[in-house]
């Protein structure tokens, strides 16, 4: 079995899936323990956070952080994915699409901002009755995804650009995990009622991780779990009895930090993740997970 651990931060290409560039890891490193946070449509590039050993059970805290985005919007033709892969379902003539003015998009893209009800496209990855709705899309199925809340906490338009046939809007986004960007896009048509699209989807953060960091699928190493999860949690460093306790699943003294925690091994290691807990009336730091020796 592999012993490799860490967190691998890439800058994924366009035209393969997140469950490409995993497959290729298990590959590499020679291990069916990888796991990715948060998936990228075949089209989105940017940065993809993939876990390999004891790191992809960290995961989870990585998934529900906060997500940066650079995408391109064109108004006047709606698709059946919301993004430029999907087929076309409509189009306006060119003389309805001139009348849309700029004033108009801002005021209506502004109004995204904040928390609000999303409904997902109906091709994303969430699994209805355990099947994702892009697959039942794909197999004839009709899917209708309920909306769900989201925050977009920053929506800035960073251009605006007309041609004969469409209006492209370069904007960035600060969100929280499970906003949809091509929501943003079919939304923004919707309102005008030219419809729209999205054409290009750069993520540029996944909350603590910046595109800065990330590199080519072929040339990222791996980042140790300690170094990883120490940006998301405050660091306990462990004795050699305290190690022996928690590889029981035992209480340790509490931590002086309230919430999660980040054990450290004496070697320098990922142990576990602690967090305070009441146990017969005493405050103690308890284990909520425990790194499985490879």
């Amino acid at each position: 079995m592999s012993s490799a651990q860490g967190f691998l931060l890439i800058d994924k290409a366009g035209g393969m899936t997140s469950h490409d560039v995993v497959a290729k890891m298990r590959k590499r490193f020679g291990t069916k323990r990888v796991g990715h946070a948060g998936t990228l449509d075949p089209m989105a590039t940017g940065v993809l956070i993939l876990g390999v050993g004891n790191a992809t059970r960290l995961l989870q805290y990585i998934t529900d952080g906060l997500k940066a985005y650079d995408a391109t919007i064109s108004l006047g033709v709606s698709t059946h994915t919301d993004d430029r892969e999907g087929d076309i379902t409509a189009t306006v003539l060119p003389e309805v699409l001139a009348k849309v003015d700029n004033a108009a998009i801002e005021a209506i893209l502004a109004s995204f901002v904040g928390t609000i009800k999303q409904r997902p496209s109906s091709v994303s990855a969430i699994k209805i009755d355990g099947k994702p709705a892009h697959q039942r899309i794909r197999d004839g199925e009709t899917v209708d995804i309920p909306e769900r809340e989201v925050t977009i906490s920053q929506l800035k338009i960073n251009e605006i650009r007309r041609t004969s046939a469409a209006i492209e809007i370069d904007i960035s986004v600060t969100c929280s995990a499970g906003t949809y960007i091509r929501a943003i896009a079919r939304d923004l048509g919707d309102a005008l009622e030219v419809g729209g699209h999205l054409t290009q989807l750069r993520r540029t953060l996944v909350s603590p991780f910046l595109l800065i960091e990330c590199a080519p699928l072929e040339s990222a190493e791996l980042t140790p779990i300690i170094e990883g999860i120490g940006r998301i949690f405050p660091l306990r460093n462990l004795d050699f009895e305290e190690m022996a306790e928690i590889s029981f699943g035992r209480y340790l003294a509490p931590n002086p930090q309230e919430g999660i925690v980040v054990a450290v091994s004496p070697q320098g290691d990922f142990a576990a993740l602690l967090e305070n807990k009441i146990v017969a009336a005493k405050e103690l730091a308890a284990p909520i997970l425990v790194a499985v020796k490879e």
